[in-house]
């Protein structure tokens, strides 16, 4: 007799949000954004990070682009939202980043935090080679045309 098989379940998918910012500015050559890296993985992303209990996405993008930075920064507008998943403690993660293009109004990049290496201004051909992931490369692109557009 065939023994049966019985589905495997798996547990439910956590949902987790999470927000950032591209910082550009225009520099002699042209826009430039701040990218963050780290030296084990060799990864260059934009700075971004999870909300704090009763904190809002906005205030989210900007409390971990100061932190990751060191920049004061101000939101321009919403860039849209990336999502992927991963899997962590034996679950699998859904994650939703919401990005904003943000301006820095002050601060400086030596204080940024420990989460990442080095925090630099990069010009927008050398950011688009050094970002390590192809999401990254579409908000740089999103953010030099939103850039360049106008807005009442």
């Amino acid at each position: 007799m065939p023994s049966k098989k019985t589905a495997v379940r798996r547990p439910p998918a956590k949902r987790t949000v999470a927000a950032g910012g591209v910082v550009m500015r225009t520099g002699k050559r042209g826009p430039e954004v701040v990218l963050a890296g780290r030296s084990a993985d060799r990864t260059w992303v934009f700075p971004k990070g999870t909300p704090d209990k009763g904190e809002s996405i906005e205030e989210t993008a900007l409390r971990e682009v100061r932190e990751e930075t060191g920049l004061e920064v101000r939101i321009v507008r919403p860039i849209g939202a990336t999502d992927y998943w991963f899997a962590a403690d034996g679950r699998r993660v859904h994650k939703v980043v919401h990005f904003f293009l943000m301006e820095a109004t002050g601060g400086d990049l030596s204080r940024h935090d420990a989460e990442y290496d080095d925090v630099r201004w990069v010009g927008a051909a050398e950011a688009r080679r050094m970002l390590s992931f192809d999401t990254y490369r579409e908000l740089l692109d999103r953010s030099l045309e939103d850039a360049t557009e106008p807005h009442p």
